[in-house]
């Protein structure tokens, strides 16, 4: 069998996951409604949100159910990403939660069953998000993310399709063979980037929701009979066309034996993950005793990849500039740590002690810390006071696995993150409704109505759309 049609036997039987594995589930799906939510009041949510009304005042149609799962995919996948607070698995350097749990949870609102009853069973809609998961962290794995990365290759926009597909397939109750040609056609839209991610509002996120629709799309066709190549991976096509050779057993090695979601890491502030490391090294100096104030000078030792990325200042207007520069973030954790936890990140200007304590901080590339990359992505950092020097190195930092995150703790950053959009009642039922999403307390209808109404999405009753 072709890669795919390995794929696609696993998606097909893919079963309600391990007592163990679904409580792991459980903290992802809270951490990512709690990204998707609060991310919604974001200038850049904003922008998303009005780009979804202005296609429904477009083009209305009196056929369909209610909640277009073709829209709802795109919007609530591209509102969980654009939060920077979603979860990352470093080796294939996806974030699959923001795709495979809102498209989940609209996928199942919106989408009839071939199988209604397989599709309604205890156990569906989790497998269905581990089957998302695994093909989506396998993918981009196989591709080789964390190098391709840095090629101009964003790999969660690559993989997303894919990812989104498999959600699909298995909530629609697809057989193998057709999940196999729904995984094919998805990755015949996976598309390589969107340039330079700058500015205000960015092509970036409306892209990547859109990439999660085209996964569900391809769900759809292959339903309805469309086929593609399952050759796809096996052959010369992503050599040719992206100059990416997939390692096919990064794809299927292990495939039902092990799964991906328990590599996953959650995020414990707002920021790009790769400024962590160095990040949380400087908070801990600071935590043993040493004010900010009385730090001279700090050198940062990163990984000789991340460097070129997070090396950078600050512009006005510019979040991404915010989310990836180091010295900022590492100034912000020693002066200013509650502006970690603003998913906005985009200050009308610096305040002059963040800016001091920036101007202290010099990044260097160090290979040494190259020796277990990119399963991990470790960082040293050197503070110089007028006591002495410091060195504090941290490979794993709060939320990865070997750092896990508690329920406790993910409730406290669902909170942390939600409460300042929404107030702290909305906040409080809006979690107590995600933690029973899997145990089937609460319905992915009933989820999905409720966060729409927390973003300010309203619904005319009497409007009907198409899938």
């Amino acid at each position: 069998m072709t890669a795919l049609e390995q794929l696609g036997v696993f998606v097909a039987h893919a079963d309600a996951p391990s007592a163990g594995l679904r409580e792991t589930l459980e903290l992802h799906v809270v951490d990512t409604i709690g990204a998707w939510l609060a991310s919604a009041r974001t200038a850049e949510g904003a922008a998303l949100l009005r780009w979804r009304k202005a296609l429904r005042d477009v083009a209305p149609s009196p056929f369909g159910p209610a909640h277009p799962p073709r829209l709802d995919v795109a919007t609530h996948c591209a509102l969980a990403r654009m939060s920077e607070i979603d979860d990352i698995h470093l080796a294939s350097t996806t974030t699959p939660g923001a795709i495979v749990i809102p498209g989940a949870i609209a996928a199942a609102a919106g989408l009839p069953s071939r199988d209604p009853a397989a599709a309604a069973a205890p156990g569906a809609l989790a497998a269905a998000m581990i089957a998302g998961y695994e093909v989506m962290v396998r993918l981009g794995r196989a591709i080789d993310g964390a190098a391709i990365l840095y090629r101009g290759i964003w790999p969660t926009y690559f993989t997303a399709p894919v990812g989104m597909a498999a959600v699909a397939a298995r909530l629609l109750g697809l057989d193998a063979r057709r999940v196999a040609h729904a995984l094919a056609l998805a990755l015949t839209r996976a598309a390589p980037g969107v340039g330079h991610h700058g500015a205000a509002t960015t092509a970036r996120w409306l892209a990547i929701g859109q990439a999660a629709e085209a996964g569900l799309v391809a769900a759809v066709a292959a339903r309805a009979g469309f086929t593609s190549d399952l050759a796809l991976l096996d052959g010369g096509f992503l050599p040719r066309i992206y100059d990416v050779k997939p390692d096919t057993a990064a794809l299927t090695g292990g495939l039902g034996d092990r799964f991906a979601l328990a590599e996953v890491s959650l995020k414990p502030w707002c920021a790009a993950r790769q400024t962590m490391a160095a990040t949380q090294a400087l908070i801990e100096i600071v935590r043993s005793g040493v004010p900010a104030d009385s730090i001279a000078h700090v050198k940062a030792f990163v990984l000789p990849p991340h460097r070129a990325m997070i090396d950078h200042r600050v512009a006005t207007g510019d979040r991404a500039s915010f989310l990836t520069s180091l010295p900022y973030r590492m100034a912000v954790a020693a002066v200013a740590p509650q502006a970690a936890f603003e998913v906005g990140q985009a200050p009308k200007q610096v305040a002059e002690t963040i800016r001091a304590f920036m101007a202290r901080i010099a990044i260097e590339p160090d290979d040494a810390l190259l020796a277990d990359y990119p399963r991990q992505w470790p960082a040293r950092v050197e503070a110089a006071t007028l006591s002495g020097r410091l060195v504090r190195s941290v490979t794993h930092v709060p939320g990865d696995p070997a750092r896990p995150y508690d329920a406790a703790a993910v409730q406290e950053k669902f909170r942390r993150f939600v409460e300042p959009a929404l107030g702290a009642a909305a906040a409080s039922t809006l979690l107590q409704q995600a933690r029973g999403l899997l145990s089937g307390q609460t319905a992915p209808a009933q989820l999905l109505k409720e966060i729409e109404s927390a973003c300010g999405i309203t619904h005319d009753p009497a409007q009907k759309s198409t899938p």
